[in-house]
């Protein structure tokens, strides 16, 4: 079943400067071949329910077997029927706005 989701996963009480454990989980994201758009706070996620949730395990893992203290953030939208939705619904808005885009 297609399932969108956003995902933040950050190590937990490592320091203020998290960039690099943050791109060790983005390049896990980016290397599972499904649809992902990532932001400064969260990165998105689309696909089948379990293959979405095999990135987010593994994402979170790649700190955690380190000994790292990983905290994960987690919305789910499931949507029978649907597929691209996270590119749809944004196009969507853009499109009752004019065409007008956020930046």
């Amino acid at each position: 079943m297609n399932t969108l989701i956003a995902v933040a996963i950050a190590p937990f009480g490592k320091g203020e400067e998290l960039a690099s454990e943050v791109a060790e989980v983005v390049k896990v994201i980016r290397e599972s071949g499904l649809p992902h758009h990532t932001t400064s706070m969260f990165t998105e996620i689309e696909g089948e329910w379990d293959e979405v949730m095999k990135v987010v395990k593994d994402a979170t893992f790649v700190l955690a077997a380190k000994g790292i203290r990983t905290e994960v953030v987690l919305k789910a939208d499931i949507r029978p029927g649907f597929t691209n939705t996270m590119n749809t619904k944004v196009d969507k808005i853009n499109d009752i706005l004019g065409g007008q885009n956020e930046h």
